[in-house]
């Protein structure tokens, strides 16, 4: 067979790092991947190999540039992302995924969409009333539901946020826990927080909480209400049971948007119940208004050694 070789030139040190990941985990990606051999000296990228495994990895590594020549970390999913483009022939739509930058973090980081998958999840709760997103953990699905929701906020598009999750845990009984309401469930609702802190300085939360602005509460403190002109976020739906899960669903009124997610493979229920998101799956699919959106391993954006857990489950679940 016949052998190649190129050479990929950074304009800086930064971006040549920025393309080879931390401890060149990227270009170790990229070699198990296309076959070639890649070796990073200084701003120089040597590629060599059969000549169409070193075709393939310059295609990605190009493909990549508007990545790199920022300087800016590349995770694996772009990586692995880059790598889907270039062999489907998807270029101007990954062109697309790299220019659509959806917000900025209070840190300057950009965000976009890393996989067509999370793109196609984003444009859906753009476009429908209710998205359900269900996939493991690490593929961005509480985060970039969070984006859409701060987005609209600062917007004025909803009056409110809306976050909510089951506490199973604690049985939806709370009451045994120490301190008021919100010192009760802050353990259970931490991670939807944490997405909150990447766009809202943490100070200005507690005054935003007392005017109505944003609401964090467990599942069972929905049951009742109408949720008009706001956008509501239901995590870890997979631990809610069906009356839950409906419950929830049939509180949105008019002006609002909900995102449910959840990973069906990850429930806390008792091994006698059966989730509600599962249920919800069978049920909706078909409804006018409501899309399901699904992430898998592909779209961990999270360390490298996440996806390769994820990857792990599923190849025993299958087994």
């Amino acid at each position: 067979m016949t052998t190649a070789s190129e050479t990929v030139s950074f304009p800086t040190g930064e971006s040549a790092i920025a393309l080879a990941g931390h401890r060149e985990a990227n270009l170790k990606y990229l070699s198990r991947h296309t076959g070639a051999t890649l070796v990073l000296r200084g701003q120089d990228l040597f590629i060599s190999g059969q000549a169409a495994a070193v075709e393939r990895t310059v295609k990605i590594v190009r493909s990549l540039k508007p990545f790199w020549q920022e300087g800016k970390p590349i995770a694996e999913a772009d990586v692995s992302t880059a790598i889907v483009a270039v062999d489907t022939g998807r270029h101007e739509d990954y062109q697309a995924l790299q220019q659509n930058v959806l917000a900025k973090t209070r840190r300057g980081e950009l965000i976009r969409a890393k996989t067509f998958r999370q793109r196609q999840y984003i444009q859906a709760i753009q476009r429908h009333d209710i998205t359900f997103c269900i996939g493991p953990a690490g593929t961005g699905k509480t985060f970039l539901a969070a984006v859409l929701a701060v987005q609209a906020l600062l917007e004025d598009k909803v009056e409110k946020i809306i976050l909510t999750r089951p506490a199973v845990e604690a049985g939806e009984k709370l009451g045994f826990l120490p301190g008021d309401l919100q010192q009760k469930v802050d353990p259970f609702l931490r991670p939807l927080y944490d997405a909150l802190y990447e766009f809202i300085d943490p100070a200005k939360i507690p005054d935003m909480m007392e005017r109505g602005k944003i609401e964090v509460a467990p599942l069972a403190y929905m049951r009742g209400r109408t949720l008009s002109n706001a956008f509501v976020i239901v995590d870890e739906a997979q631990n809610t049971t069906p009356a839950q899960l409906k419950m929830v669903l049939t509180r949105l009124g008019f002006g609002s948007r909900m995102v449910v997610t959840g990973d069906v493979t990850q429930t806390d229920l008792p091994s006698n119940q059966q989730s509600g998101l599962t249920v919800a799956q069978r049920i909706l699919k078909s409804v006018e208004g409501i899309a399901f959106c699904y992430l898998n391993a592909g779209d961990v954006v999270r360390h490298p050694v996440v996806q390769r857990i994820v990857e792990a489950y599923e190849r025993n679940d299958a087994s």
